[in-house]
C-alpha cells in the first residue's frame, strides 16, 4: 500500500515538472540550416509556437541587431502570412564586397491572412519562418533577435530577454542564433565556388594548351608528308628523264 502511494505520487510530481517546463521551453527560437558561419551567409527558421489554447497567432516581428547590422535579409514566402522586410539608415555605413551600405534591415514582420478561424498559428501548432540573412560579423560569437508575437485576442508576447552565461533561462527569453567559425575563403560557400571555377579554368588551359600542342604535331606531320610527297615526285621524274638521255 505504502509501495503504491509514494509510486502515485512520484507520478503527480513528475508530471508536475512536465506541465511547468513545457511552457517554459515553447518559445520563439532560431536555428540555422546547417551552419552560421562568421564572415559568411546562412539560412535561418524562426520557430514560433502556440502557447494559448484559445486563441491564434496572427502577427510575428522580429528585430534585428544594432550592434551587428546585416545589409542583406531575404524572406522565404510562407502561405497564408504577408511580409513586411523594414529598414534603417546605419549611423555607421558598412562595406560589402567593395560597396559602402548605407541601410540595413532592422525588422522583418509576418501578418496572418485568410480566414478569422483559419488564419495565423492555431492552438497546439508551430509555424517556422525562412530567412537569408548575411554577411555574418566575424567578430561575434552569436546574433541576439527580438521577437513580439501577437495573438487574435489582442495579447502580445515580447520575447527580448538576452541569456545570460551562468543564469537561469529567462521567463521570455529572445531567439539567439549561435555562429561557428569562419569557413575557408571569404565567404565560406561562395569562396569554394570561386576555388571550382579556377580549378575548373585551369584544366580548361590544360585540355586547350594540349589540343593545341596535338594540333600543332599535326599539322608539322602533314607538311612533312608533303614534302615527301614532292620530293619522291621529282625523283621520279628525274630518273624518267635521265633514262631517255641515255637511250638518245
Amino acid at each position: 500500500m505504502n509501495v503504491s502511494r509514494i509510486a502515485l505520487a512520484g507520478g503527480i510530481a513528475a508530471s508536475s515538472v512536465l506541465l511547468l517546463a513545457g511552457p517554459a521551453s515553447a518559445h520563439v527560437s532560431v536555428q540555422p540550416q546547417g551552419e552560421a558561419a562568421k564572415g559568411g551567409y546562412a539560412t535561418v527558421n524562426f520557430k514560433v509556437p502556440n502557447e494559448r489554447d484559445d486563441a491564434a497567432t496572427t502577427k510575428v516581428e522580429v528585430n534585428f541587431p544594432t550592434d551587428h547590422p546585416l545589409a542583406s535579409v531575404m524572406p522565404q514566402a510562407v502561405p497564408g502570412w504577408d511580409i513586411e522586410v523594414t529598414k534603417s539608415k546605419l549611423a555607421k555605413p558598412l562595406e560589402m564586397h567593395g560597396q559602402k551600405i548605407n541601410e540595413a534591415v532592422s525588422k522583418v514582420t509576418w501578418t496572418a491572412t485568410g480566414d478569422k478561424d483559419e488564419r495565423g498559428i492555431r492552438p497546439g501548432s508551430f509555424q517556422q519562418f525562412p530567412l537569408s540573412i548575411g554577411q555574418l560579423p566575424e567578430d561575434a560569437d552569436q546574433l541576439v533577435f527580438k521577437a513580439i508575437q501577437t495573438y487574435d485576442d489582442k495579447e502580445v508576447v515580447r520575447w527580448i530577454e538576452e541569456p545570460k552565461d551562468g543564469a537561469a533561462e529567462p521567463e521570455t527569453p529572445a531567439p539567439v542564433l549561435e555562429l561557428t567559425a569562419p569557413t575557408t575563403g571569404e565567404h565560406g560557400a561562395a569562396a569554394d565556388d570561386k576555388n571550382s571555377a579556377d580549378a575548373t579554368a585551369k584544366e580548361a588551359d590544360k585540355q586547350t594548351t594540349a589540343a593545341s600542342d596535338e594540333s600543332s604535331t599535326d599539322t608539322t606531320a602533314r607538311v612533312l608528308g608533303i614534302v615527301g610527297i614532292v620530293i619522291g615526285a621529282a625523283g621520279v621524274v628525274y630518273g624518267v628523264l635521265a633514262g631517255r638521255r641515255r637511250a638518245a
